[in-house]
């Protein structure tokens, strides 16, 4: 792909290096690096958009091939936001562009975006790890102060860099070069540019800039690990905007280099919510996570697929999702459940669904599943969880259609009840595929969508307070049981970069169906049947209900925990198991009442 080199003059004088890519008369989208960077660092994101859009890079004053003001007064932010400008009118003077912006980029940006005088000049504008300087001081005088305490844990470098002479010595001897590019693994920046752009700390930072609001639709992506800017003061700008959009996104500060497939995946669908009609930008880049149409209300006629059915049921369009800090955390979230129609999964749902999230409900029945999307206001599919292909064909078109879930709670779990030698191959093999393999199937086809997406997410595995709690009647629930708890610890580890949190729920006897589906193995028909009853009874008779289960798996989400315990006889056999073990395996072994 061919990128054309301009020189754009600017208002006071200097030459900027500007680089063009993709075709005319396509959306603009105009890029503008940060400090101590050049254009290179969007050099993964252009052609990823390039395709579609006519993308603008170009070195800032002072960086890479452009020239640089003589002396410290020439990188005030109004003289940055001049250059922008200029850059626009020599590239799309005739229309509005898409701003995206990193770092002292964003900085610059934030500048021209709430300047009244330039609203009609950008169409949407996708900030990255640069607030605007005006809002830094609101931050600080509205925040928590857990908040600002962070962000100035954080900001440690901005009173060094405006010492004098110390912060010249760091970066020509090599050293600073060398710690930015271990710490965050991006190529070392220039040393003179480095250098030069310490003036960005000394002629911008104390200045009073007044309150600035913008009518710009504005994208914040806010990396989790971000060591220089908190994701509390970047959605602090909600209150300076007309129309904001704040994501969350798995990585550090230099995103564009790390992700860049998020950055122009947000991008475009950034592009899609706010200018529909361009229709360059309606095409999908590789391994698209949302759908951008709206799904009709009150759709239930099912759309057979190979393996799974789907129903829709009163879902609310709209693509991208917006996602805003609590309060209202859970507003337009995807959640799916499986195991919905009934029990644990159709009340978490329920608890999801009235905390505003957008739920797909899963089970093996399409008529229950119905009932709970009926209920949510959501989607109903119908799969066997132990069936990997059809699985498979449900997450395709879950993400295809829909999009990549928020959260995944895999539910859907069977029980047989019965000595160990009187189990069959084949009844390990049922409980096997769908408690262990369900679960299995659910963590790898929507984690690998989480990890791609670059949004972070979170699984919840249904286990039991029997992986902890041997029994003599329940060999092969506690074996699956107990693998569930074991892979959910294993995943948490894995998943942690990507800002995936995994849950393991470990809920004692709740009132729920598993009693009266149950099978009970090494008895005939009839006192199979009369222990499924008698089960069910037993099960149903206990008063606890079940949205305090819901309660305690959102809770547990926000909150990330690695475990989350239900009743009483939960907790007592958790702790047992790790302080009186001995005490269980004696418990194991009391007689059965039959």
């Amino acid at each position: 792909m061919r990128t054309e080199a301009r020189t754009v003059r600017t208002p006071d004088g200097l030459d900027l290096a500007v680089h063009v890519t993709g075709p005319e008369g396509a959306p603009v989208v105009v890029a503008v690096h940060g400090y101590p960077d050049d254009h290179t660092v969007w050099d993964g994101v252009v052609p990823l958009l390039a395709d579609s859009f006519r993308v603008v890079t170009y070195d800032v004053r002072g960086a890479g091939a452009s020239q640089a003001p003589v002396d410290g007064e020439g990188y005030r932010v109004e003289r940055l936001a001049a250059d922008l400008v200029a850059v626009l009118d020599a590239v799309a003077a005739d229309r509005p562009v898409h701003l995206l912006a990193h770092d002292w980029g964003s900085i610059q940006a934030w500048q021209a975006v709430t300047d009244p005088a330039l609203r009609a000049r950008f169409a949407s504008f996708t900030s990255i790890s640069g607030p605007c300087l005006a809002h830094i001081g609101a931050f600080v005088h509205s925040a928590r102060l857990r908040d600002r305490l962070r962000q100035l844990r954080r900001s440690w470098y901005v009173g060094f860099f405006r010492l004098p002479v110390l912060p010249e010595l760091l970066w020509r001897s090599g050293l600073g070069g060398g710690l930015v590019a271990r710490r965050e693994g991006v190529p070392r920046p220039a040393v003179r540019d480095a250098v030069r752009g310490l003036a960005l700390y000394r002629a911008n930072l104390g200045r009073s800039g007044g309150e600035r609001r913008t009518e710009v639709p504005v994208q914040v992506l806010a990396p989790s690990r971000d060591r220089y800017v908190t994701q509390a003061l970047q959605a602090s700008a909600e209150r300076f905007t007309a129309d904001f959009r704040f994501r969350p996104v798995a990585g550090g500060h230099w995103l564009p280099r790390s992700r860049p497939d998020v950055v122009a995946r947000c991008v475009r669908e950034l592009v899609a919510a706010v200018a529909p009609d361009a229709t360059h930008a309606a095409e999908t880049v590789p391994g698209v996570t949302r759908a951008a149409a709206t799904v009709p209300a009150a759709t239930h006629g099912a759309a057979t697929t190979p393996g799974a059915t789907q129903a829709a049921a009163m879902l609310p369009g709209a693509v991208p999702r917006r996602t805003v800090p609590t309060p209202g955390r859970w507003t337009d979230r995807l959640v799916l459940v499986t195991g919905a129609g009934s029990g644990i999964g159709r009340a978490v749902a329920r608890g999801f669904a009235r905390r505003g999230a957008v739920v797909v409900a899963v089970d093996k029945e399409l008529s229950t599943a119905r009932r709970t999307a009926f209920e949510t206001g959501g989607h109903a599919y119908q799969v066997d969880v132990a069936d990997p292909d059809a699985m498979a064909t449900l997450a395709d078109r879950v993400c295809t259609e829909i999009g990549v879930p928020d959260v995944v709670v895999n539910n859907a779990g069977i029980a047989v009840s019965g000595p160990f030698l009187a189990h069959e191959p084949a009844d390990w093999r049922a409980i096997v595929d769908v408690n262990l393999m369900g679960v299995v199937h659910g963590c790898r086809l929507f984690a690998a969508r989480m990890r791609e997406r670059g949004e972070g997410g979170h699984l919840v595995n249904v286990a039991s307070a029997a992986a902890f709690t041997p029994t003599t009647f329940l060999p092969a629930y506690c074996a699956t049981k107990s693998a569930v708890l074991m892979l959910s610890e294993c995943l948490r580890a894995e998943l942690a970069a990507d800002d995936i949190g995994v849950t393991a729920l470990c809920p004692g006897f709740l009132p729920t169906d598993i009693g009266g589906s149950a099978r009970f193995v090494g008895v005939d028909a009839a006192t199979a049947a009369e222990r499924r009853r008698s089960t069910d009874r037993m099960l149903k008779r206990r008063p606890y209900a079940l949205d305090k289960v819901a309660d305690a798996v959102v809770g547990a989400v926000e909150a990330n925990r690695p475990i989350q315990l239900l009743t009483v006889e939960s907790r007592i056999a958790y702790v047992l198991s790790k302080v009186a073990p001995g005490a269980l395996r004696r418990i194991a072994r009391l007689p059965v009442p039959s």
